[in-house]
């Protein structure tokens, strides 16, 4: 069987590895930038103290900071706009997952025909676009290093998955110093996200020896970090551990794909804007053990790379203790329940179960699932996720 990979062109990372944003803008042989972010990562200043000696290296830049948690295609359409305007031959996303998404998304729309609807799936885009920069300001969705993209669709409640090496950055400048400002409750929820990453490309049935290397990296590395990052927000081992299994995740889904949960977990976020780590994070225990007699070996592998199990310990027993030690580490991270989440009134769950359930299976990613669920089972996992 042949197997591909693929990540950003180029990686740096360590503390203060954003300082080298000068050096990689010159090496590309940029000009005119685009920062593309959300309004906080703007307001705490952070765009001006990167941007830091840009003027007198002769880079004129602007910055869209209207990106939105789960970003639309407003969002793309409206920083298109700005990068037509501004004329930037390069675009610099820092923040979360939603500006470097939306960063991917607006790079090759500047060079494909709309609408980005057209796009969605696998190696639909024509053309490459033009250089990213990904300076990631989390540790949870590992974009800085994926050639996925997802951008919602908010005409048709969809959120839409594009998958395409000409999305994947030129460089990810991953810096753990710039995570220490995150409060407890995204720590954990990004952290979980990380983590689902790591699990879903070990299990998912186009993983290979390369992935399963990355994703079982990935896996220990948020065992050994994330309780401890949550528990003190300013332990720096620990949040460059998290910086890594982030990465580390990312490079391994985007090469084996995700599965279930996030095939799930997208709906879960356009119908009622839960942020994407926390819609993974709520559904991770249910749909692990939905699937866990597809791939009973690898799932016990995860039991004792997290130290839930003993190496001695039948697949059968692991397998048991994954299950018990998921909803744990939820439990003790504060994660809720579906139905305690804000904003998710039971009666309109219930009325978009089938949509979601629809749209979950039209993402392409349940079908890399150890186990491949039909709609009914999609509808009942949502419930008792609830």
């Amino acid at each position: 069987m042949i197997n591909t990979f693929s990540t950003a062109n180029r990686i740096i990372s360590g503390a203060g590895a954003s300082g080298h944003i000068l050096e990689e803008v010159n090496r590309i042989g940029a000009t005119r930038v685009l920062f593309i972010t959300d309004s906080f990562i703007e307001n705490i200043g952070l765009i001006d103290k990167l941007s830091a000696g840009f003027k007198e290296a002769g880079i004129s830049r602007e910055t869209f900071s209207k990106v939105q948690p789960n970003p639309t295609v407003h969002n793309v359409e409206e920083g298109l706009r700005i990068l037509i305007e501004s004329k930037a031959d390069m675009l610099i996303a820092v923040g979360g997952g939603s500006p470097i998404d939306a960063a991917k998304a607006i790079a090759i729309a500047i060079n494909n025909k709309p609408p980005l609807s057209q796009y969605m799936g696998y190696q639909k885009i024509p053309k490459p676009g033009i250089p990213v920069i990904a300076i990631p300001t989390t540790a949870g969705t590992g974009s800085e290093v994926t050639k996925v993209t997802v951008i919602s669709d908010t005409e048709t409640d969809v959120k839409m998955m594009i998958f395409d090496d000409y999305l994947l950055p030129e460089v990810a400048l991953i810096d753990y110093e710039l995570t220490l400002t995150m409060p407890a409750a995204l720590t954990a929820h990004v952290g979980i996200d990380t983590l689902t990453h790591g699990i879903e490309a070990y299990v998912s049935k186009k993983s290979c020896a390369m992935t399963d290397a990355l994703a079982l990296s990935c896996i220990r590395l948020v065992a050994e970090n994330l309780e401890i990052a949550w528990n003190d927000l300013n332990n720096k081992t620990a949040r460059e551990g998290m910086a890594m299994a982030a990465c580390h995740g990312g490079m391994a889904f985007t090469n084996s794909s995700v599965c279930l949960i996030h095939g799930m977990s997208r709906p879960l976020g356009v119908q009622f804007h839960l942020p994407h780590g926390l819609s993974n994070a709520v559904l991770l225990p249910t749909v692990t053990k939905f699937s866990i007699s597809g791939a009973a070996h690898k799932y016990a592998q995860i039991a004792r790379a997290m130290g839930m199990a003993k190496n001695t310990d039948t697949d059968e027993a692991a397998n048991l203790d994954l299950i018990i030690g998921l909803e744990a580490l939820n439990r003790r991270l504060k994660v809720p329940r579906l139905r305690d989440c804000k904003g998710i009134e039971k009666a309109k769950f219930h009325e978009v179960l089938h949509k979601m359930a629809d749209d979950a299976l039209a993402s392409g990613s349940p079908q890399n699932n150890p186990i491949v669920p039909s709609k009914d089972e999609i509808i009942k996992l949502y419930q008792e996720a609830w």
